[in-house]
């Protein structure tokens, strides 16, 4: 999820974007005109599906539906190529900071179990030479806890790790 904040005005939230490199944004007009054939610079919403298909994202309608509404207030009958390239564009950013987070899980769960553990966190404290106390790793866990079973989940961990890169 990217960092979100609500506006003044109207109540649209502002989300962090990334540019598009020249290949990225390549793809995106190439898919967007492949449902653009008269050259319009719109495609109807329910070709948006399709596009997003297109480019390799399997989203429901539903999903589709709340990524558009981050930039118009309604659901509308078409979409202009430039409102679909801000969309790419934040789309794109989740999909780096999704892997950027199961990157840096892995680091933690060094043994695969799909948890950090207390030690897991102790080893990885001792190996940035922090001098951290046992009661202050298992503080560290507490507080990420959600389902209460000792260990820090990748769910539990994507929140902590969105919540401070905004």
């Amino acid at each position: 999820m990217a960092c979100t904040s609500k506006t003044a005005a109207g109540g649209r939230r502002n989300l962090r974007k990334v540019d598009l490199n020249k290949v990225e944004e390549s793809q995106v007009k190439e898919a967007f005109d492949l449902f653009d054939p008269d050259g319009t610079g719109k495609i109807s919403s329910n070709k948006l599906k399709l596009v997003f298909k297109a480019l390799g994202y399997d989203l429901s309608l539903q999903e589709i539906r709340k990524l558009v509404a981050e930039f118009t207030p309604d659901f509308p009958n078409e979409i202009s190529y430039e409102d679909f390239l801000k969309i790419m564009s934040v789309k794109t950013m989740n999909q780096g900071i999704k892997e950027e987070i199961l990157q840096a899980f892995r680091l933690f769960d060094d043994n695969n179990t799909g948890k950090i553990s207390f030690e897991n966190l102790k080893r990885v404290a001792i190996e940035l030479g922090e001098n951290v106390t046992d009661a202050v790793l298992q503080d560290m866990i507490d507080q990420v806890d959600d389902d209460g079973d000792g260990e820090i989940s990748l769910e539990e961990f994507s929140k902590i790790y969105q919540y401070m890169s905004c």
